[in-house]
């Protein structure tokens, strides 16, 4: 979302708050519509529907951390750790709905279904956002989905159910007919937010405000590549683009269609894909040491091989070491011995 005006952003996670949240809920009903008690039993309308509200609002406050902070480990984990909250927290409430008959949890099932829901939607969102590239976020939705799945029944083993005539009615009743119309009606709506959502990942980025020669339009020249003089780097900030000497970056790497950049005192998004970024600053004196990183070989203040391995060092804390790949050891060590005396090579 790196290219998204705050607005769009908004929007983009309030729509994949409710098709998440509306996920988690409409699975845990689904899976109770097939609940069969010696009892007659009913749902409480107002609490059910409060549990979907739970989901969503949990959901969403994880993609703010996800989307409108800097994005650390710690905050990935936060972020998966509140999600896995979130899912225990609506199957409890949606449980207290039940009318007629009473949900009683032993602490094995309450303590399994919270460490099976905190660890992995950890794993999950670990998966899906440390490094975003397709087949991460594909793995991350699977252990997403196995997540919510788990934890209810996990839950589900744990509980057992007593007959409960006189228990208080805090809204209307709501039969497993109407339960069912309802998670007909949410699993459409869920399936337009997340095709809505997840239509922005066809979008094409390297062609992603320009103009691009067509039949329709045969004038439209294709935009030039910019003069290695004054090159500057288009990256998001605050919901604003900002430009970004070359001179200022210390290292980039591969976001998924996009890349991240990390200067001395911060870390942003750029539009620019990885290739991208090597067409225009290999030129300018960048060295690639892997197929997913580039670096300024005047940013780096240490030079580390162990056997086939090596890496990158720089003397900022919260700037990452960069990984060079086998295929690489020689070509970097060599030009950064060139580039500056400075670099010490162990």
């Amino acid at each position: 979302m790196s290219d998204k005006t705050v607005a769009q952003k908004t929007l983009s996670i309030a729509l994949a708050s409710v098709a998440l949240g509306g996920g988690i809920w409409s699975m845990h009903f689904v899976a109770m519509l097939g609940l069969q008690l010696p009892v007659l039993f009913y749902y409480d309308a107002a609490i059910t529907l409060m549990s979907a509200l739970t989901a969503i609002l949990i959901v969403g406050a994880a993609l703010i951390l996800l989307h409108f902070t800097k994005r650390t480990p710690a905050v990935i984990a936060a972020a998966g750790a509140l999600v896995g909250a979130g899912i225990l927290v609506m199957h409890y409430i949606g449980m207290a709905g039940l009318e007629l008959c009473r949900a009683i949890y032993t602490p094995i099932g309450i303590l399994t279904s919270s460490g099976v829901a905190i660890l992995l939607c950890v794993i999950a969102f670990w998966m899906t956002y440390y490094h975003r590239t397709n087949k991460n976020i594909f793995l991350g939705t699977i252990c997403f989905g196995v997540a919510v799945c788990s934890v209810h029944f996990l839950a589900m083993t744990g509980t057992n159910f007593v007959a409960d005539p006189q228990g208080a009615e805090f809204g209307p009743r709501m039969s497993n007919e109407v339960l069912a119309l309802g998670v007909i009606l949410s699993s459409f709506v869920i399936f337009g937010t997340f095709l809505w959502v997840g239509i922005t990942y066809l979008i094409p980025s390297s062609t992603e405000g320009t103009l691009q020669p067509s039949k329709a339009n045969p004038s439209v020249e294709p935009p030039q590549t910019p003069s290695l003089t004054g090159l500057k780097i288009p990256c998001e900030r605050d919901g604003g683009t900002v430009f970004v000497s070359p001179s200022e970056v210390m290292l980039l790497r591969a976001d998924g269609r996009y890349t991240q950049i990390y200067t001395r005192d911060d870390q942003l998004f750029c539009v620019w894909p990885i290739t991208e970024a090597m067409k225009r600053l290999l030129p300018e004196g960048f060295l690639q040491t892997h197929r997913s990183y580039l670096v300024n070989p005047k940013a780096v203040a240490r030079f580390e091989r162990d056997k086939d391995k090596g890496r990158c060092i720089f003397d900022i804390d919260d700037v990452p070491s960069v990984p060079v790949s086998r295929s690489k050891l020689k070509e970097i060590q060599d030009a950064l011995l060139v580039s500056s005396g400075a670099v010490r090579a162990s």
